[in-house]
């Protein structure tokens, strides 16, 4: 087995860190965008003389976050097919060198 075929698996052990290092990053970014949003939602309600709930705006939130469930999920799982990817590839050629 040569040093490209491990290069490869452990670049692709990396671009998962990285990947779900950024899934992380953005989250924490999010929380902050959520209280900003928290706030202008409570202005909002107060402008038009209406009630501010927190079931109303969790239900806001509940919609939005299901939509960024789902980006994070398609990042990780594209970071788990090429990781898996490359794993097996170098398991395959470490096999044909040891048989």
């Amino acid at each position: 087995m040569n040093n490209s075929d491990y290069n490869k698996a452990e670049n692709a052990v990396d671009d998962t860190k990285n990947s779900l290092k950024n899934a992380a990053e953005n989250a924490k970014w999010k929380v902050n965008e959520l209280a900003d949003k928290a706030k202008d939602y409570i202005n909002e309600k107060r402008a038009n003389d209406e009630e501010a709930t927190q079931e109303d705006w969790l239900d806001k939130v509940k919609n939005n976050a299901s939509d960024a469930w789902e980006s994070v999920k398609d990042h990780a799982n594209d970071a788990w097919e090429k990781t898996k990817d490359a794993a097996e590839d170098v398991k395959a050629e470490w096999n044909k060198k040891t048989n």
